[in-house]
């Protein structure tokens, strides 16, 4: 079976210090990606005239310049022409160790029904630390319902999340207004959007991610713990929106346990996290939902004890 291949965009925004770092981290990959793109979207610190001296005889390298729109604007014009079966992510002040590709790649080769990897991320800089998702390989399954019904937040930052690339266009077909409101964690599209749309999720932990702390990024920033209503409410209007195009309704709720079913091994978060989904008035009776829901809780126990044994 033919291996997959790996397209990598990477987007910059008056970070001349860091960007570097990262396409090297690219570069130095040892399963070479087919595609890396650099966006740099409007800097005014002098990226596009330092990417362009040094980067810019390198045929591995299509550099572009455009004008500041935000993050989310920069993924969007970044998806245009890329090729790869793969799409990965990685912010300018972020860097991979030299087996991420590889690592990842094992999963999209072996695993033609997985839609979406990400990984845990290594925190460096002003903090130190590691941000997983588990301890061990997961597949998540489906989790459209659970997305939203609760907004959980099956993902990781921007550096640590891959797609195949029907999934990141998908996820990036948005109306024009949103580009405005996601100038900043657009990474919410990706995770929220492959999430509802329906995308298969895997998590593999590789500790190759490497995620720069610095006080102007992130989710540690003390303006966004400050907002975080507004940040809250964001979120659900993207998901109602991805929602919408999914045509989701009451009757969807009544799907709980059977998406809940698509997860091999769903520890007891998980399980709870479904259990009062399920509970919730679909089209259904109060006795067939409190059925489905002892079903999943069962279910969420013996999953358990198998990966315990």
């Amino acid at each position: 079976m033919k291996a997959v291949t790996f397209s990598v965009v990477i987007t910059n925004y008056n970070y001349r210090d860091y960007v570097g770092e990262a396409i090297d981290s690219v570069l130095a990959q040892t399963r070479a990606a087919a595609q890396l793109i650099v966006m740099d979207d409007g800097s005014t610190d002098g990226s596009a005239a330092w990417l362009a001296e040094r980067y810019g005889s390198d045929e591995r390298i299509t550099l572009r310049c455009v004008s500041n729109g935000g993050q989310l604007s920069a993924f969007v014009k970044g998806m245009e022409g890329v090729t790869g079966d793969v799409v990965c992510f990685l912010d300018a002040d972020d860097r991979w160790d030299k087996d991420y590709l590889a690592r990842i790649g094992e999963v999209y080769d072996s695993r033609r029904d997985i839609d979406f990897v990400f990984t845990d991320v290594n925190l460096f800089g002003n903090e130190q630390g590691l941000v997983g998702y588990a301890d061990r390989a997961t597949d998540l399954g489906f989790t459209a319902i659970s997305t939203w019904v609760t907004a959980y937040w099956y993902g990781a930052a921007t550096s640590a999340l891959s797609m195949r690339r029907p999934w990141a266009q998908r996820a990036l077909d948005l109306p024009h207004a949103f580009l405005s409101t996601w100038r900043i964690s657009a990474d919410n599209c990706l995770v929220f959007g492959t999430s509802v749309l329906g995308a298969r999720k895997y998590y593999l932990p590789t500790g190759l991610v490497h995620y720069r702390v610095h006080g102007a990024n992130g989710w540690w920033h003390a303006r966004e713990r400050e907002n975080q209503f507004v940040n809250l409410f964001r979120s659900r209007t993207l998901i109602n929106h991805y929602a919408e195009r999914m045509h989701m309704d009451v009757h969807t709720l009544d799907l709980a346990k059977a998406e809940f079913r698509s997860k091999p091994e769903p520890g007891m978060d998980e399980a709870w996290r479904y259990a009062g989904i399920a509970f919730r008035r679909g089209t259904s009776g109060w006795l067939k939902r409190l059925e489905r829901t002892v079903s999943i809780l069962r279910h969420g126990r013996k999953s358990r004890g198998k990966a315990g044994a």
